[in-house]
């Protein structure tokens, strides 16, 4: 991961900025899963995002200024019935970003999460098309939804733009949903 940001640094410049948006599942009850599963799952939604920040904000703090948006999920807020471990990491995800924003803001670093709700992409198409019921739970979500739909990848780009901007620049450790008001704190 070290060379590939310095290959990056040395065409863009200094990451100032970052994403991690990684993520993957199946719907799978946990008593029927292994630890291959619960591996691989760990590796993608997790291991993925520490490597990231053990890379980049050791930069970013050395050059007194960065901004880190993390994507969760709302099933990492409250959980997700078939989607255990993964929203155990993405639970993870918030609590680590949390530490993280309380450990860098002396370093000009300020690090947020954003939790969508469920969302038409390809990881959702895997669910319905997983699962003979996966239709109707679709629908039936949607029905859940106070805007009365599944987000959409659109429904994103707006709020992480705003946290990496200036005008977030007083917002540190939060969590943000943005799911259609399904859920609520």
């Amino acid at each position: 991961m070290t060379a590939a940001v310095d290959a990056f640094e040395a065409t863009h410049g200094p990451v100032e900025g970052m994403v991690n948006v990684a993520g993957w599942d199946l719907p799978i009850p946990f008593l029927e899963t292994d630890r291959a599963f619960w591996d691989k799952v760990i590796r993608i939604n997790l291991y993925g995002v520490l490597v990231m920040h053990h890379v980049v904000l050791r930069r970013m703090a050395e050059r007194g200024f960065g901004r880190v948006v993390n994507v969760s999920s709302d099933a990492g807020r409250v959980g997700s019935s078939g989607e255990s471990v993964y929203s155990a990491c993405k639970g993870g995800i918030i609590a680590f970003t949390k530490t993280m924003a309380r450990e860098m803001a002396r370093n000009g670093i300020i690090l947020n999460t954003l939790c969508p709700g469920p969302t038409e992409t390809p990881l959702f198409d895997a669910f319905r098309a997983a699962s003979p019921t996966g239709g109707k739970i679709a629908e039936a979500l949607a029905r859940a939804i106070p805007l009365r739909r599944l987000g959409k990848p659109e429904d994103y780009p707006g709020i992480i733009a705003f946290l990496l901007s200036d005008d977030a620049a007083y917002m540190t450790g939060q969590t943000i949903s943005v799911s259609g008001g399904l859920t609520m704190s």
